[in-house]
């Protein structure tokens, strides 16, 4: 049925949780896998590139440069281990994985991917999000659902509160 499932994982739990279904429906259906992992200042902890800053506080524009190079290269150093681990599993259960980690908008991405891997499947992870929340802090699993040219299989995670939404929102904007 399935014989190419892209999977997209960023660690967290509700991406571990997608990532097991499509290790379990690619055993199912002697299906490839593509795990893709996608950078992005967005999902990385609102990294804010230095130039940006340097018009308002030029004095420290180079120790802004330094701190942003060095998360960005931890959060690189991050995405590709987490994408080892996830294609070493898919292995051990006999499971042919490739992967690939890219910069840019998650849901743009992810997109463009499957369609240039040829996936006939889609499976991600939903936090969600509805109202408010996803107003504020986007939503991938919309997006990809939306434009995707192939069928998408969104695991959803805890639902979040509007309390918590809001909460996690506003951590989002002060990291």
């Amino acid at each position: 049925m399935f014989q190419k499932i892209l999977v997209a994982v960023d660690g967290s739990a509700i991406s571990d949780t997608a990532f097991e279904e499509a290790l379990h429906l690619a055993r199912a259906n002697q299906s490839a896998m593509m795990l893709v992992h996608v950078l992005s200042g967005d999902t990385q902890g609102n990294l804010i590139p230095p130039s940006m800053l340097i018009h308002y506080y030029p004095i420290v524009s180079d120790e802004l440069t330094q701190r942003y190079q060095e998360q960005w290269e931890a959060a690189t150093e991050q995405g590709i281990t987490m994408l080892q681990d996830y294609a070493q599993r898919a292995a051990l259960a006999g499971v042919e994985t490739e992967f690939t980690q890219n910069i840019g908008t998650p849901g743009q991405v992810i997109c463009t991917i499957a369609e240039d891997w040829g996936a006939d499947l889609i499976v991600m992870g939903r936090r969600g999000y509805s109202g408010f929340s996803e107003l504020l802090m986007g939503s991938v699993s919309n997006y990809v659902v939306h434009h995707a040219h192939c069928s998408v299989l969104a695991i959803q995670g805890k639902k979040l509160t509007e309390e918590n939404a809001q909460t996690s929102v506003q951590a989002r904007i002060w990291q």
